[in-house]
């Protein structure tokens, strides 16, 4: 534990006493990539709800009637 404790706190001196940070890597590249040129479909847009049936909670029934209904299905 003690070890770990000192190499952490080695690497945070070493670090404290660099000159300069790295620069950042160049933007340009990346921003060019992301442009809207180019030979792609159009997305259409489809709602996440396209299909979806509301169901209501209904009221308390027997649970032998619901299992009569479930082996029916089956």
């Amino acid at each position: 534990m003690k070890s770990l404790f000192l190499a952490g706190a080695g690497a945070l001196l070493l670090g404290a006493c660099a000159k300069s940070p790295a620069a950042l890597p160049d933007t340009a590249a990346l921003q060019h990539a992301a442009a809207p040129s180019g030979p792609y479909r159009s997305l259409n847009y489809q709602s996440p709800f396209r299909g979806f049936k509301s169901h209501t909670p209904g009221g308390p029934v027997s649970w032998r009637g619901v299992n009569e209904q479930q082996r029916e299905r089956h």
